[in-house]
């Protein structure tokens, strides 16, 4: 990579890590479920100049990665984040590398060797150790939806592979305007108080919906899109594996969250079995972050 090109790289890691501290600020007074209506509703309208309809490509796989990614993968990696420590989200969420290793296999035939199945069972045991965490014990059903939120990313991706070359800016605002009226209900649905936490939102609550459109959503995206047309998506995923690093420090340095002995060992078994499998791996796309 140019150093030029590793800066981008660099900047679309540390937004990520970054998010999921910033998520946990902007809950606090933000409901989940509202905070991502929101966020996609600015997002659909910033990027209606890219709403054109896909060529050549069927709408059914352009709507599956509108409900996959737009509404499942999101909405329940939020709603999770809000039960449990940013820390322990952002390496849960590295799940989505397995299990996209695990349906590349089932849907495009890709072959898995031993190390990387050895790799899967070394990431999910990580998992199982995080989940016995004293604060994570407490939010189970939390740390579930993360994890569901990681498989939901990777079912998106095989709506995404099939897709082929489409304009990323053009699916982006799909799954923004798709993922409008999914969290406009469920928000009506599970929350309340929604005028109540609008009017109370100071700086904090408004600031990290507009990270998450401009930085996340906009800024990392497109960065990443960038990178993964441009070089080959081995020299360019594996960098992500320092953005789980990066979140833990953060979580750390912002919320104050502290470094147990059993969140150290479960983030560390989790990275070194999705290293595994990133690094001994045959060709195939790779998973990302929110």
């Amino acid at each position: 990579m140019t150093p030029r090109d590793l800066v981008a790289a660099f900047v679309v890691i540390l937004i990520w890590a970054l998010n999921f501290s910033i998520a946990k600020i902007g809950m606090a007074q933000i409901p989940p479920l509202l905070m991502m209506t929101l966020r996609f509703s600015l997002l659909a309208v910033l990027m209606v100049p890219f709403l054109k309809p896909p060529r050549d490509k069927p709408f059914r796989l352009v709507l599956g990665v509108g409900i996959a990614l737009g509404g499942f993968h999101f909405g329940l990696l939020f709603t999770g984040l809000s039960g449990i420590d940013a820390a322990a989200a952002a390496i849960a969420i590295e799940l989505a590398i397995p299990f996209s290793a695990i349906l590349a296999a089932v849907f495009f035939k890709e072959r898995l060797n031993t190390w990387q199945i050895f790799g899967m069972a070394i990431a999910f045991a990580g998992i199982y150790l995080l989940s016995g965490e004293p604060r994570s014990t407490s939010s189970i059903p939390h740390l579930l939806m993360v994890i569901a939120a990681a498989y939901a990313w990777a079912q998106a991706n095989v709506f995404i592979k099939r897709l082929g070359g489409i304009n990323p800016f053009t699916l982006n605002a799909w799954v923004a305007v798709l993922a409008v009226p999914q969290f406009l209900a469920a928000t009506l649905v599970f929350e309340t108080g929604h005028m109540e936490a609008l009017e109370a939102a100071d700086w904090r609550g408004w600031g990290a919906i507009l990270f998450m459109v401009f930085g996340a959503s906009i800024t990392a995206y497109g960065f990443w899109y960038y990178l993964i047309g441009k070089y080959d998506i081995n020299r360019v995923v594996p960098l992500t594996l320092l953005a789980p690093v990066l979140a833990v420090i953060f979580a750390s340095f912002i919320l104050g969250e502290e470094l147990t002995p059993r969140l150290l060992a479960g983030g560390l078994v989790t990275l070194a079995g999705v290293s595994m499998i990133e690094f001994l791996k045959s060709r195939r796309a790779g998973a990302s972050l929110p």
